[in-house]
């Protein structure tokens, strides 16, 4: 709900949100980029407004900054929902299962914002925010801007809560599975999935003196294969390895959890390099899941969400999510959702608009500079707005066909070039 006085009143909510979010969608990530992007008739067009028109200018810089201050926590806890409402609505039925990837990501801060914290791992003063993707397909679910320091458990429990009550007043009969490492093998987020009844999880877990001791059976096994391998290398039969790699697994619990979880563990030794030691590499995995070999549980389960990593830097590196340079934390976690919208934006262009073309896979910088950022010449009419491409516009044939597939129904109302 819109709570400023009406009467001064020039730009609505929805003509502040599509034009900040198609802005940083197209590359113009900064709020005041606003200042120039709002006489663009292209933008104009998106917005609904008329492109040529000189007297409906969009919001300045300045309008959308003050609309990023005066946002509240409600209003941000909104946003954030309309994301996951977003992702449901993508699906036709309710599937039978999914994979949600957590994974949470340092935004630098370079000045005095609010809740912004020294993190030692990246050696930096930054937020820690938490995203979260659907694994098949990197739809991306939600977001939530953090404070730098480690999430607790009780913290990841209670973003996720809400995330899976909307889930599952929509879905209550689909199987989720979450993944995540070891910030994420928390006693509090753990039991939260174990309640759900239909939920199970993959999540790293950090090393300690009692699984060191159970892990040491096959980690000798693991050094004496290796041994072996150097041996017989030695001696001209079989090619030296430099790493040996075992998997095993046993049930354990720690005293914060309520029960007892299968771990599956990675007995890994690397071969010193130059005549050096080896390197004892082992890594631990607890899940819900009892189906999988241990092997296929870490190499494809648990492995398998490093893809959220590549999605992470299409919103970070291409669509600049990190400018959150405003001194108020609730302003910054806006910046965030809008930079969420926008990539929601460029993989449904992918999913609906480019499958099967060069770009299906493209990231979002690449399609920005291909499709988003080429010359156009635009006219208007009381019935329609034709854009002209020049004759020679090596993107013409693709946007014909994204028009296509994206509005089936409608008339054709691009001009492919110059008459």
């Amino acid at each position: 709900m819109d709570s400023r006085d009406p009467r001064y009143i020039t730009h609505t909510l929805r003509d502040l949100l599509v034009q900040r979010v198609f802005q940083i969608a197209s590359g113009y990530e900064d709020g005041n980029d606003a200042d120039t992007s709002r006489r663009d008739p292209m933008f104009k067009l998106a917005a609904g407004h008329a492109p040529l028109d000189t007297d409906n200018l969009l919001a300045c810089g300045a309008t959308h900054s003050r609309l990023e201050s005066a946002l509240r926590r409600s209003d941000i806890y909104r946003m954030a929902c309309a994301l996951v409402e977003q992702f449901i609505a993508g699906y036709p039925c309710a599937p039978a299962s999914i994979t949600l990837d957590l994974d949470h990501t340092d935004d630098a801060t370079h000045g005095q914002q609010e809740l912004s914290f020294y993190n030692h791992h990246y050696g930096h003063y930054c937020y820690l925010p938490l995203l979260v993707f659907e694994a098949s397909t990197g739809a991306l679910v939600t977001a939530a801007l953090r404070p730098g320091k480690r999430p607790t458990g009780a913290e990841n429990a209670m973003i996720m809560k809400r995330v899976l009550r909307i889930l599952r007043s929509h879905w209550p009969h689909t199987r989720i599975l979450l993944r995540g490492d070891g910030h994420f093998s928390n006693p509090e987020l753990m039991q939260l999935i174990v309640d759900d009844g239909n939920a199970d999880f993959v999540f790293g877990l950090p090393g300690n003196a009692v699984l060191s001791r159970k892990a040491e059976g096959l980690m000798k096994n693991a050094r004496g294969h290796l041994e072996l391998h150097r041996s017989l290398a030695a001696q001209g039969i079989g090619a030296s390895v430099a790493a040996m790699r075992l998997f095993g697994e046993f049930e354990y619990a720690a005293k914060s959890w309520s029960q007892a979880h299968r771990v599956v563990l990675k007995a890994e030794v690397l071969a010193g390099r130059f005549g050096g030691p080896d390197k004892d590499n082992q890594r631990y995995v607890v899940t819900t899941l009892r189906g999988p070999t241990p092997s296929a549980l870490y190499q494809q389960e648990y492995c398998g969400r490093g893809q959220a990593e590549n999605w992470i830097k299409q919103v970070k590196c291409d669509l600049k999510s990190d400018r959150t340079s405003a001194s108020t934390f609730l302003a910054n976690f806006a910046r965030l959702l809008l930079t969420a919208a926008a990539y929601v934006l460029h993989q449904q262009l992918r999913q609906q608009g480019l499958h099967g073309t060069a770009l299906a896979t493209a990231q979002p910088r690449t399609v920005i500079l291909s499709l988003f950022k080429i010359a156009v010449r635009v006219k208007q009419y009381k019935d329609r707005v034709p854009l002209h491409l020049p004759g020679a516009c090596p993107a013409k044939a693709l946007l014909a066909l994204v028009c296509q597939r994206l509005c089936p129904n409608r008339r054709k109302s691009f001009m492919l070039a110059s008459p």
